[in-house]
């Protein structure tokens, strides 16, 4: 079980490290008179460091480490 928690930790990681940043749309309601009603998407990045996949990377690679251990 703790491999498999190391490597899901590790594949995290290395996911973070390489897209540092994703972006969400939402819909928001500009116009609404009647049955007539006009929305936009309204986009939200986020942005993280790169260093967070990197400390899950070693986080990962010391569980599977400790995994295989016993």
């Amino acid at each position: 079980m703790t491999k498999t928690i190391g490597l899901i930790l590790i594949i995290l990681g290395i996911t973070l490290t390489i897209f540092t940043s994703t972006k969400i749309f939402t819909k928001e309601k500009v116009l609404d008179i009647g049955k007539v009603e006009i929305t936009r998407a309204k986009p939200h990045n986020f942005a993280w460091s790169p260093v967070l996949g990197i400390a899950l990377i070693a986080v990962g690679s010391v569980v599977l480490w400790k995994g295989t251990k016993n």
